[in-house]
């Protein structure tokens, strides 16, 4: 049957004809060629909804700090029904959510009562981390806190501070990455990469007290390791080495390749750390260092050294 065509608008003779039924023809054989490809044809899974899951972490978040991120006016007396009553809303959600993922992933003709049973076993002991991820994200806010003298308050810290937003995300990110969420992890992540410029891969691990200034341009790969109080400033990339497909598929998945940042560590903007490297406790790498090899403990890296070093050996000549 021809798709309906909207009328001429009557002030004009122009007729929209935009030849519907030849473009949905040749998207359906496109969409299809795509599901064969996936092996997917005729089951297309639905994947997890971006939109509800940015409500359920501004939810988790909500609940995590209902004093300070709550839309509402809350009274003291009224703060743990508020948090019991968010959380039971955003983990319902949550549940449907992760079905849906582990439908996709595991399109192998398992019933929805399965996929739901693990999904709230899943959501289950995921909420049971929230508590210890209330507890780093205290260690990150009074980090941010004390680095920057132009915070006057750790609620100023919280509410305005675009890296304060991309840890928090990773922090519940990373919780459902370990639990097997991994699909949805990774969408949360990419929700705070379009909030904050911040991208960190809820598979990279990091320590307590970890604070990222002004945060745009910040790249942080999956299998990245990061200790405690280390101090990131705008456009570090902890990256991995460009490797071929056939390398990606030959090598293990986890296998390290990303760099491990020890404690204490300050690595300045623009900062481009490559491999799986280690950069020693308490060393400052300097602004724009382009660094392959690791550098041990309180070692001070700048471009000037880095140079004099290439040029000592006969590399830059």
């Amino acid at each position: 049957m021809p798709l309906p065509t909207r009328p001429a608008d009557s002030s004009s003779e122009v007729l929209y004809d935009w030849r519907l039924d030849e473009i949905v023809v040749s998207l359906r054989q496109l969409r299809d060629a795509s599901l064969a490809a996936r092996k997917r044809l005729g089951c297309p899974a639905k994947l997890p909804s971006r939109r509800t899951l940015t409500s359920i972490v501004d939810q988790v978040c909500a609940a995590l700090f209902p004093n300070r991120l709550s839309a509402r006016e809350l009274k003291d007396e009224s703060v743990d029904f508020y948090v019991g009553h968010t959380l039971d809303q955003a983990l319902r959600e949550l549940v449907e959510q992760v079905v849906q993922e582990y439908r996709f992933v595991h399109s192998d003709g398992n019933g929805l009562e399965e996929a739901r049973q693990k999904a709230i076993e899943l959501v289950r002991n995921f909420a049971a981390d929230l508590p210890s991820i209330r507890a780093v994200l205290d260690t990150d806010i009074r980090a941010a806190y004390e680095s920057d003298p132009a915070a006057r308050s750790v609620d100023e810290v919280l509410a305005c501070y675009p890296g304060v937003r991309a840890v928090m995300h990773h922090r519940i990110a990373h919780a459902l990455h370990r639990r097997g969420a991994c699909l949805i992890a990774r969408m949360i992540s990419e929700i705070a990469h379009s909030l904050t410029g911040v991208e960190i891969h809820p598979g990279a691990t990091i320590g307590e007290s970890f604070f990222i200034d002004h945060g745009t341009g910040v790249v942080i790969g999956e299998t990245s390791i990061i200790g405690d109080r280390v101090h990131l400033y705008h456009g570090v990339t902890l990256g991995a080495r460009s490797r071929s497909l056939q390398e990606r598929h030959d090598a293990d998945h986890v296998t390290s390749r990303h760099p491990i940042v020890e404690d204490d560590v300050t690595i300045y903007s623009g900062a481009t750390l490559l491999g799986p490297i280690r950069v020693g406790r308490g060393s400052v790498i300097g602004g724009n260092v382009w660094l392959t090899t690791s550098v041990q403990a309180g070692s001070n890296i700048s471009q000037a050294a880095l140079r004099s070093e290439a040029f000592d050996e006969g590399l830059g000549i």
